[in-house]
């Protein structure tokens, strides 16, 4: 009987590939990689509060360029030091020009409407708005990936936007916080749709979610750059806004991308979208203690609908195939190990 030789799934391997020679390192325990997940997630919700402080004295627009492109900088740097430099000379000029559009939604729209909205709204009512981006990602599944939420999910949607409503209840923000909400709500319509984008992206399985990260991050933290330099001009830093930068890029944006790839090779999809969904707790937490910020008790009744809301339209029907042929594997792989957006 003729032997076949054994050859894995291209779309599982490219969503892996972090390592010189294709090598992983082992997957993390399950235990261990949820609670690293978690201190992750904790790390992205301080980041809220690093920037509110660092927008005391650096505009914007400039600030989220800056960390962002040193961000880049230093994922780009990792790809080299592994030997992955092959990894980005393959890439086509289709797919340069994919990868561009993808980081001008993720990162010089998305980010930036961040960095602009918490520079006018409180932490808190910011993180509310940004916790529609799951809803509003499920309607565009719905038109565009054919993606049918399940009855679960429907009821996610309701609790999030009960929950939204009671929180802003009565509406009476004065007039610049208007001009915030809006663009918050610009910011969530990006994001949605860099999230479709990112999703057709890494179903394909072309390259890793390292490369898909630091390509993308280059570009938009460069658009983001040139914004912010021609609108704001060139800010005087101090040392502590630069510790402030270097933190949130090095650390909260570069380290933690790393390790919560790794942590996704022992977490489902579903696992890692619930702790992730645990930001909508800390971020008003943390406002509370380093930010001043307070919540009557009918905000925070708002706040655990709407969380209660997010998680539920995150959880999938599990064990249905949602793509056909051969190719259905490798698909899956790639998009449940795709990364989360930058916070």
């Amino acid at each position: 009987m003729r032997r076949i030789p054994f050859r894995r799934d291209p779309g599982i391997q490219q969503a892996h590939e972090l390592r010189p020679g294709g090598d992983l390192p082992p997957a993390p325990a399950h235990t261990t990689a949820a609670a690293l997940s978690l201190f992750i997630v904790f790390l992205w919700a301080t980041s809220w509060v690093l920037i509110k402080y660092g927008l005391q004295e650096i505009p914007p627009l400039t600030f989220a360029g800056i960390r962002y492109g040193l961000a880049a900088l230093a994922l780009i740097g990792a790809i080299l030091l592994a030997g992955r430099m092959t990894a980005l000379q393959s890439i086509s000029k289709a797919g340069w020009r994919k990868l561009a559009l993808l980081g001008v939604l993720l990162y010089a729209v998305t980010q930036g409407a961040v960095f602009l909205a918490l520079s006018i709204l409180p932490a808190v009512t910011v993180n509310l708005v940004w916790s529609f981006s799951t809803i509003v990602v499920a309607w565009m599944g719905i038109a565009w990936l054919a993606e049918r939420p399940t009855s679960l999910q429907w009821l996610g949607v309701a609790l999030a936007t009960g929950g939204t409503l009671i929180y802003f209840y009565p509406a009476s923000l004065p007039a610049a916080q208007y001009v915030g909400l809006m663009v918050a709500v610009v910011g969530v319509l990006a994001n949605a749709g860099a999230s479709i984008l990112g999703r057709q992206v890494n179903r394909s399985g072309r390259w890793s979610p390292l490369v898909v990260t630091a390509v993308s991050m280059g570009f938009g933290a460069a658009v983001l750059l040139a914004i912010g330099l021609a609108r704001e001009g060139v800010p005087a830093i101090s040392i502590k806004g630069w510790a402030i930068i270097l933190w949130l890029a090095i650390v909260n944006t570069a380290l933690a991308f790393t390790l919560w790839n790794h942590t996704l090779r022992a977490l489902t999809a579903v696992e890692s979208s619930v702790i992730n969904s645990t930001m909508l707790i800390w971020i008003p937490l943390l406002a509370w203690l380093f930010l001043g910020e307070t919540l009557t008790q009918t905000a925070v009744a708002g706040l655990v609908l709407a969380g209660a809301g997010t998680i539920l339209v995150q959880l999938r029907r599990v064990g249905r195939p949602r793509f056909p042929g051969r190719r259905r594997a490798g698909a899956a792989a790639a998009e449940s190990r795709a990364p989360a957006s930058p916070k």
